[in-house]
């Protein structure tokens, strides 16, 4: 799709932020879809590297991973604005201004999001805790409050679209009879 075709005209008020509870659910599916990528990626990687055991070449792999999902992202918004889940539940994201956004923009903000899970990650690490429920806990704790602190910007945008010039909008084409 192109840049033109990107910003087409839109309804009134589709430039609307989306509420929280429904940009949660759009990242919930988000990483519901994401599980496909990322088994597929980690399988073509075990197999090109003939990796026998889990931890052997893991942190190969955690690159490949942030290579790929970050190629996931970046094509997908700097293209038409919207990855699956963000087609399935009506978001785009777009400039300030509501313009299709650049792929340094997206790549930006692909970086930053990390801050979704950095957090925690750290504190588990500082900490030692490697099992399975402090992890789960420790990352749900850290979404929750990363996607709280949108509260705290008058649009109701996330720290990294606050800095990066972006903002997630409800979007809803016009169709023209």
């Amino acid at each position: 799709m192109t840049a033109a075709a990107a910003s087409a005209e839109v309804a009134p008020g589709a430039l609307q932020t989306p509420g929280l509870g429904r940009r949660l659910a759009c990242f919930l599916y988000e990483g519901v879809l994401l599980f496909g990528v990322v088994v597929i990626a980690a399988l073509l990687y075990a197999t090109l590297t003939e990796q026998r055991h889990a931890l052997v070449g893991s942190t190969g792999l955690q690159w490949l991973l942030f290579i790929v999902l970050g190629a996931y992202f970046v094509g997908f918004w700097s293209r038409t604005g919207q990855t699956l889940a963000m087609l399935t539940w009506k978001m785009r994201l777009v400039t300030r201004e509501g313009l299709p956004v650049s792929r340094g923009r997206a790549l930006c903000r692909y970086l930053l999001a990390w801050m979704w899970f950095a957090p925690a990650l750290l504190g588990l690490h500082l900490a030692g805790l490697k099992a399975p429920v402090p992890t789960f806990v420790a990352l749900f704790a850290g979404v929750l409050a990363y996607a709280g602190l949108s509260w705290l910007h008058p649009d109701r945008q996330y720290w990294h679209d606050a800095v990066c010039g972006t903002r997630l909008v409800t979007w809803r084409p016009v169709v023209h009879p």
